[in-house]
């Protein structure tokens, strides 16, 4: 690509941090902008989150574990992947491998990194790593002291019907599902 048409990132001018909390802190930039229009950001900072995908072979088709719990900004239960932040000195494998047994109590054989992405690149600085895990073992779960799951397995046909009807409706799981769902079609041909 000509050096002209090469995207430059913003420059970074100042950052003051806002807030701290235990999960995420918040930035105020002023950046001067590749188009060279100051602006303030509002960012929320975040050390990153795994997501984990654990899957079950069957006769029919892939069964694929999800958990319900409650969530206070959906203000409601979900039926999502298992999920977690990466705790400082973690790696992303080390961080999936210890959320899909706390949250499910199961443990898993392989493990394959399938998506990575942005969670929501407007305002968030949170990268999400998901990971297929298979070879499933069954153990006791473990969650946080604030959690109550509840985990169930799904035939892939039927969570992505849940996702179609708009009754799974995090983004995380979204991707994860339609991931799989594609991923396996590619196989069978």
């Amino acid at each position: 690509m000509p050096k002209s048409l090469r995207p430059t990132p913003a420059r970074l001018l100042s950052t003051t941090e806002v807030y701290r909390g235990p999960a995420f802190w918040v930035t105020t930039d002023y950046v001067l902008e590749p188009s060279g229009v100051r602006a303030r950001r509002d960012v929320v900072r975040h050390t990153g989150s795994v997501v984990i995908m654990p899957v079950q072979r069957a006769k029919q088709e892939p069964q694929v574990l999800l958990v319900r719990q409650y969530r206070h900004a959906a203000q409601r239960h979900l039926w999502e992947l298992c999920a977690g932040r990466i705790d400082p000195g973690e790696n992303q494998l080390l961080a999936a491998k210890r959320e899909l047994l706390e949250e499910t109590g199961y443990s898993a054989r392989r493990w394959k990194r399938v998506l990575h992405f942005w969670a929501s690149p407007g305002f968030v600085a949170e990268t999400m790593a998901i990971y297929l895990a298979t070879g499933l073992q069954a153990g006791t779960a473990r969650p946080e002291e604030d959690e109550i799951i509840q985990a169930r397995f799904f035939p892939l046909s039927q969570a992505v019907q849940l996702v179609m009807k708009g009754k799974i409706l995090d983004g995380k799981t979204i991707c994860g599902l339609l991931w799989l769902r594609e991923s396996t079609r590619r196989g069978k041909k």
